[in-house]
């Protein structure tokens, strides 16, 4: 396992998310480190290439952190950032091509189904992305009521469908395995109610 690339790599993500020019703010930072601790377990489960999988978590989101004009395209572009650093590390061409596979492959909302991720690591990263969600819902809940300003059931219900999708977007053997996670979730935010006090 390259630990050197991985340790640089979280280093330079967290300063990207840190800078002020990053509209999505730090809680991009934990949207991405929650994507590489599931493609991780997901690369385990599915046999997947482990050190191909994390580098490309790590990276998949690259693009809209350094450049928020880059968000449309920025699993197009964070595959040429991607290719640019892992070139000074003189990393592997093969590997560094499944990498950015990996990166342009991620965005369930941006393809269709002849487009879907075929390999292990590009259904673990997609995967990932997709469930990452689950793990950070104070950041969705923010997007909705401090970045978008909506009101209580516009806001709930935004949170709600968001997590839908991105629960749909999984694989068939990822939605079994998430099936739990997801009820959970699901479960409190579905259930909470406003309280008068």
């Amino acid at each position: 396992m390259c630990t050197d690339i991985i340790e640089y790599l979280q280093k330079e993500v967290r300063a990207r998310c840190e800078a002020p020019s990053n509209k999505f703010g730090i809680g991009c930072y934990y949207h991405i480190e929650a994507v590489v601790k599931n493609a991780e377990l997901l690369a385990e489960k599915y046999g997947a290439d482990k050190e191909v999988t994390i580098i490309a978590a790590w990276l998949h989101d690259i693009a809209s952190v350094t450049d928020y004009s880059l968000y449309e395209e920025h699993h197009i572009r964070g595959a040429e950032i991607a290719e640019e650093i892992l070139g000074r590390f003189g990393y592997d061409i093969d590997k560094t091509k499944l990498v950015k596979s990996c990166i342009k492959n991620h965005r369930g909302s941006v393809r269709s189904a002849c487009e879907a991720p075929v390999g292990k690591e590009e259904i673990c990263v997609a995967d990932a992305d997709a469930i990452s969600h689950f793990d950070n819902v104070s950041s969705l809940l923010f997007l909705a009521y401090g970045t978008k300003g909506m009101d209580y059931e516009t806001g709930k219900s935004f949170v709600l469908n968001k997590l839908k999708r991105s629960y749909a977007k999984l694989s068939e053997e990822s939605r079994k395995f998430y099936c739990g996670k997801y009820e959970r979730v699901m479960g409190i935010i579905g259930k909470s109610k406003t309280i008068n006090i």
